[in-house]
């Protein structure tokens, strides 16, 4: 990675919790400077399935992550927006 120049590290920490068959999961991203970001998902157990707190910490923390997802690209477009001028949408 550093044949590309500077490296900058970024931190993401998920913190999953269950309790009655529901999962909570927050993913925070901490980066070199002040941003911080902290993306939430939740999971609930189908009454008539079997709980697994795994599958519901797995799909909690995707959710999450994908929350956290979606809040960096919104600052991208913002930050984007703020130097352009200009309205940004971002395609895929």
């Amino acid at each position: 990675m550093t044949e590309h120049g500077m490296v900058t590290r970024w931190n993401v920490e998920v913190f999953v919790s269950e309790q009655d068959g529901q999962s909570h999961a927050e993913a925070r991203l901490r980066t070199d400077d002040t941003t911080s970001m902290t993306g939430r998902g939740v999971a609930r157990c189908n009454p008539h399935d079997r709980d697994v707190p795994e599958i519901g910490a797995e799909l909690a923390t995707s959710r999450a992550l994908a929350d956290l997802s979606h809040q960096l690209l919104d600052a991208v477009v913002a930050d984007i927006e703020g130097v352009t001028r200009q309205s940004v949408t971002l395609g895929g």
